[in-house]
């Protein structure tokens, strides 16, 4: 018996109906139940899972999560897109709702990087396929370069989907 994939996360955050309506309105979220004021439980778009992400409200008056700043604590969550035209949708979004702080390519994954209302950092990455995996691109997770979109559109092209055969199965030939 072996793990083999997170199912959900749980975030505490301050409003509940504001995060969600984050995650909803910004990532693609559904909502697939809520306790007014209390919690809300979203799905992603694509996911069979019955929920990806839990919220709790712990009120206004909470600090900012130490983590990483002198404490021990989670970093971030990463979720993986279809298509580097996704990840380009999802960039505008996200800097069009203030919460794109970052952008990276790390050889095997393009990634982007954001915060939610409450400024708890998440990723959202490609993932090369591992019929395109090459010895550049396998050398290119020892350094973080810039993302450069546009260029990584054109190498594996927009609609190319990402992760077959490593962090999803590749097809049965056959």
């Amino acid at each position: 018996m072996t793990i083999h994939r997170l199912n959900h996360a749980v975030l505490y955050v301050r409003d509940v109906a504001r995060s969600a309506a984050f995650y909803r309105d910004v990532l693609g979220f559904e909502t697939v139940m809520e306790m007014p004021g209390q919690a809300a439980f979203l799905r992603a778009d694509g996911s069979s899972n019955d929920h990806d992400l839990g919220l709790f409200g712990v009120g206004e008056q909470a600090q900012a999560s130490p983590a990483g700043r002198g404490s021990v604590g989670l970093y971030h969550l990463a979720w993986e897109v279809e298509t580097l035209a996704d990840l380009e949708r999802l960039a505008g979004r996200l800097a069009e709702a203030g919460a794109l702080v970052g952008a990276s390519d790390h050889g095997t994954t393009k990634s982007l990087y954001g915060h939610d209302p409450d400024g708890l950092e998440f990723e959202i990455a490609w993932i090369v396929p591992a019929d395109r995996l090459d010895a550049a691109t396998l050398a290119g997770r020892k350094a973080v370069k810039p993302l450069d979109l546009a260029r990584e559109q054109a190498r594996y092209g927009a609609d190319t989907p990402g992760g077959i055969g490593v962090s999803r199965p590749a097809p049965a030939l056959g």
